[in-house]
């Protein structure tokens, strides 16, 4: 037995909050969606994919976003990232507290904490 990779993380959002998704994940951080299957849509919620990264978004009642559970994301061009998340108007938190990592912390506008990481140089 193996586990050969993460295939996607879900992330709650508020009812309602479906465009400001698509604002942030897709038009900021450059995911695309992708439709859900037609035996889930009834839930609402949606999901998004960049290359074999996924992030789902469920719709929760009374969505509470969590202070330390998050996805981390492997980037390239960790600062053209930074550069557009404060164009957007998002929170970027650059961190240092890893010895030769560059990275920093975001948040979707749902409160959900979100870490990019530059990808290591090959």
């Amino acid at each position: 037995m193996t586990v050969v990779a993460i295939d996607h993380v879900q992330l709650p959002i508020p009812r309602g909050g479906e465009e400001a998704a698509r604002r942030f994940y897709g038009e900021v951080l450059g995911f695309t969606e992708v439709p859900k299957p037609e035996p889930m849509r009834g839930r609402g919620g949606l999901w998004f994919y960049a290359g074999p990264v996924g992030i789902h978004l469920g719709l929760e009642d009374g969505m509470r976003p969590s202070e330390k559970t998050h996805p981390a994301l492997v980037v390239r061009g960790l600062d053209a990232y930074a550069a557009r998340l404060t164009a957007a108007g998002c929170e970027w938190r650059a961190s240092d507290e890893i010895q030769g990592t560059r990275r920093g912390h975001t948040r979707d506008p749902f409160g959900n904490r979100i870490e990019l990481i530059e990808e290591a140089a090959a």
